[in-house]
């Protein structure tokens, strides 16, 4: 398989995230050509700040190969790291992080800051970023998109209750 067939597979967790009305990232950890942990958000169901896909799919793929080392796996994950996210990426140490969208507001893989390939840190990870960034980027687009039209008609009824 190759990383765009590998990053469907990511995006199929997402859109799992997005019917549990989770914001919808999904992820998965490949070694040596197998996919051996995937997941998706569950923040908002495990109501736990670390419930992030990639938080979730590296501990999945340490169950899976017994150690803290993920030397190498490579990560496909829909958006692109957070801070805490590229943290434990560092951590496990995986050599490769593939992502589709790019995130404006905490992107940590290049696009606020690049944490995964900085030298000060005892580990860099190779990054290939824009991966069917379209289709990643347009379930997050919606999933906010119809999020925003909930909160709005929320707020028209409670109006609406509120001058009966």
């Amino acid at each position: 398989m190759n990383d765009q067939e590998y990053m469907q597979i990511a995006i199929d967790e997402a859109q799992k995230a997005a019917v549990l009305g989770e914001v919808p990232i999904g992820a998965l950890i490949v070694y040596k050509d197998e996919i051996i942990a995937s997941a998706f958000n569950l923040r908002e169901k495990l109501q736990t700040t670390g419930s992030h896909a990639e938080m979730l799919v590296i501990d999945k793929a340490n169950e899976v190969i017994g150690s803290w080392r993920l030397e190498e796996c490579t990560l496909y994950v829909t958006l692109e790291p957070c801070p805490m996210c590229a943290g434990a990426i560092l951590q496990a140490r995986i050599p490769r992080v593939v992502y589709g969208a790019k995130d404006q507001k905490a992107g940590c893989a290049g696009t606020l800051l690049n944490l995964l390939q900085d030298d000060r840190f005892n580990h860099q990870a190779e990054v290939v970023s824009g991966i069917m960034e379209e289709e990643a980027g347009e379930l997050l687009t919606s999933f906010f998109k119809e999020l925003r039209q909930k909160k709005k008609k929320r707020t028209i009824e409670m109006d609406d209750n509120n001058k009966q």
